[in-house]
């Protein structure tokens, strides 16, 4: 039976009141508003061609009605698929699993999904895994990646990307100035007394760990401190347990690691063999993880503001998305860092 409107209701009964179990069609919801069905789907794709009144009565009706977009039908009129492709060198990193739960939550805040592609720190999967996201989704935010920059420019000429934590000529980028917390680390070894400091270099082709080389070689010679360099390691606890045996035999007072997974591998080699984190020898980290909190003692390190790098990440690649722009020059963006003083560090013991 037909429903009619009865005693001048301008809409017709809810279709769901009478316990329907098909899904609501945008036909549906547009018959009930007695609007054309392009109007209903501008209303609650593109909301800012429709006036604030019907755009309001529009989405009122569609939510009581139960009415779901189709995420396929709103790509196939918009081109448009709202989600977004991200690739990380290990989701199992806390650096970046923070980072890409801060690029979910913002990317949802927008209303986009996020698809993962973690590359287990194999730098030549990279191209792959952004290749196939990019026929997947929108855009692209590729993290700390460590591809030659002509194959990343390739990438971004074909492709709305956004590097995080890596610059690259003509793309948009957001980096952490790994300048200010490295310098606040050597100084701050060499106000305890530490002359020889040694660095944990992290994978040869990560562009971070030659930020962070120049930096510290940079304070060292500021500060008159002998720098001692060891690696390449993998962000691994396990590499830094290796390190750890190294360190030793060079006689260094106190380590700077690539990463706070190293430096945590370094304190739990040490403590092995009966070495006193903090008073024999001094350690500090990169990162500034979960896990800097609850080792014995507690790992100094130098904060990264992943989340702040995911979610600015973000909003760079929608602003490209959103931009008709063409020939303006690509944003670049800088985070700062900062020494957190714990206690893996102390005076040097003569």
């Amino acid at each position: 039976m037909t429903a009619v409107a009865v005693g001048g209701s301008e809409e017709p009964p809810n279709p769901t009141m009478k316990g329907a179990k098909m899904a609501v069609r945008l036909a549906d919801v547009a018959a009930a508003c007695k609007l054309s069905t392009s109007t209903v789907s501008r209303a609650l794709s593109d909301p800012e061609k429709v006036n604030a009144l019907t755009r309001s009565r529009v989405e009122r009706i569609a939510r009581e009605m139960g009415y779901v977009p189709s995420r396929v039908a709103r790509s196939l009129v918009s081109g448009r698929t709202d989600s977004i492709g991200l690739v990380v060198p290990d989701i199992a990193n806390p650096f970046f699993s923070a980072m890409t739960k801060a690029v979910q939550a913002r990317a949802r805040d927008k209303g986009y999904s996020v698809i993962l592609a973690d590359t287990d720190e194999r730098a030549v999967d990279e191209l792959d895994r952004a290749r196939t996201l990019d026929k997947q989704a929108d855009g692209l935010i590729l993290a700390s990646p460590r591809t030659d920059a002509a194959q990343l420019r390739e990438i971004a000429e074909n492709s709305q990307t956004v590097f995080a934590n890596r610059e690259v000529d003509g793309a948009a980028s957001v980096v952490i100035d790994e300048s200010e917390g490295m310098n606040e680390a050597v100084q701050y070894l060499v106000s305890l007394g530490h002359r020889s400091i040694c660095y944990l270099s992290g994978p040869s082709r990560s562009w971070s760990n030659l930020q962070r080389r120049e930096a510290i070689n940079a304070a060292c010679v500021a500060n008159e401190a002998e720098l001692i360099e060891l690696g390449p390691f993998e962000p691994q606890i396990q590499a830094g347990m290796r390190a750890a045996d190294v360190v030793q035999f060079k006689g260094a007072t106190a380590v700077i690691a690539y990463d706070d997974m190293i430096a945590l591998g370094v304190m739990a080699r040490l403590a092995e063999r009966g070495v006193q984190v903090g008073r024999e020898i001094s350690v500090i980290g990169i990162d500034d993880s979960p896990l800097s909190e609850v080792a014995y003692p507690l790992l100094t390190t130098i904060h990264l503001p992943g989340a702040e790098l995911g979610a600015t990440a973000v909003d760079l690649l929608l602003e490209q998305l959103d931009s008709a722009a063409t020939d303006s020059e690509p944003p670049r963006l800088c985070l700062e860092t900062r020494l957190v003083i714990r206690g893996s560090t102390g005076l040097r013991v003569s």
